[in-house]
């Protein structure tokens, strides 16, 4: 009998020839390239017994996981995913792996994010492409401060990459201690100082009940009118609406983002139209070295469960 499996989310059309699908014997592999959600998930996936979910593009949650009785293994890239209900999932007897990652990936998009809007790069790219030259005046990073909200193996890297450049580093995040904090490079302060002293705040955090919302009005306006607050962990740490007025109003001086509160980013929302913004979409963890990581390991944790001998297993 044969089964199915679907990869998800394959926006790029990469899956296929980031692994060797064709190890799966007796397996019927499709790729979608489109995102799916909602009932039409649970329509396109009938059927199937195992998928592949990229990073936190799908939500599992249990009423989704209910309608789909031939799920038997749900395959996360990345070693956890909020989007997913592993405890329902556990609870119907379906298997949930996960995958190792790239250290690299997501710090670097996020310097990148960084590097261009201090300079406005695509911003006079554009001009000069429409016939303009030096239509603004960038800032230089050496001497500044960065804030850097969550001080964990992403931020500890970005901390480096601000050494590098000359600048102060500053970090906090509940758990955080002066000693770990000197480790990194950076010097420990209190939430309210991060953003107060801070010429550029990176959000590198987890989302999570007590991260959700942390950033607000009050955290923006402290950051300033000529200050940079760059996200590329979750939109729910950040108050979106809080941040489109603050940017509207000129009570912060711009915003790098990677991330939103819905995903794809639908046509028409305000942050396309917020001023002094740079939007990428979700790019923190696209990088080709990645996705090999990924795909090659869900084809691994594929090939382990047909065989009985799951790995990487996650439990809730």
């Amino acid at each position: 009998m044969t089964r199915r499996l679907a990869l998800l989310d394959d926006y790029q059309d990469v899956a296929r020839d980031c692994a060797d699908w064709g190890e799966l014997a007796g397996w019927d592999v499709q790729a979608f390239r489109r995102h799916v959600s909602g009932r039409e998930l649970v329509a396109e996936l009938q059927g199937f017994t195992a998928v592949v979910a990229m990073r936190e593009r799908t939500a599992f949650d249990r009423g989704t996981l209910e309608q789909l009785p031939d799920l038997e293994l749900l395959v996360t890239t990345g070693a956890r995913n909020a989007a997913i209900d592993v405890a329902a999932a556990n609870d119907l007897g379906i298997t949930v792996c996960g995958t190792g990652s790239s250290p690299a990936a997501a710090p670097e998009l996020t310097w990148a994010l960084l590097m261009s809007a201090v300079r406005d790069i695509p911003g006079q790219q554009e001009a000069l492409r429409e016939g303009g030259w030096q239509t603004g005046v960038g800032t230089e990073l050496a001497g500044k401060t960065l804030g850097i909200l969550g001080l964990g193996k992403i931020g500890t890297r970005i901390a480096g990459y601000a050494r590098a450049f000359g600048m102060d580093v500053l970090a906090w995040s509940e758990n955080l201690t002066a000693e770990r904090a000197r480790e990194a490079g950076a010097r420990l302060v209190d939430r309210a100082g991060l953003f107060a002293e801070s010429d550029i705040v990176a959000v590198t955090t987890r989302l999570s009940e007590r991260t959700r919302g942390l950033v607000g009005r009050a955290e923006l306006d402290a950051l300033g009118p000529d200050g940079l607050l760059v996200n590329t962990a979750r939109a729910g740490i950040v108050d979106t609406d809080a941040l489109i007025a603050a940017l509207e109003e000129g009570t912060l001086g711009g915003a790098a983002l990677d991330v939103y509160d819905d995903e794809p980013l639908q046509p028409g929302h305000q942050l396309l139209d917020a001023p002094r913004t740079l939007l990428t979409p979700h790019l923190g963890y696209v990088t080709r070295e990645q996705y090999r990581i990924f795909y090659q390991e869900a084809l691994e944790d594929v090939r382990a469960w047909s065989a009985g001998e799951p790995v990487r297993v996650l439990r809730s």
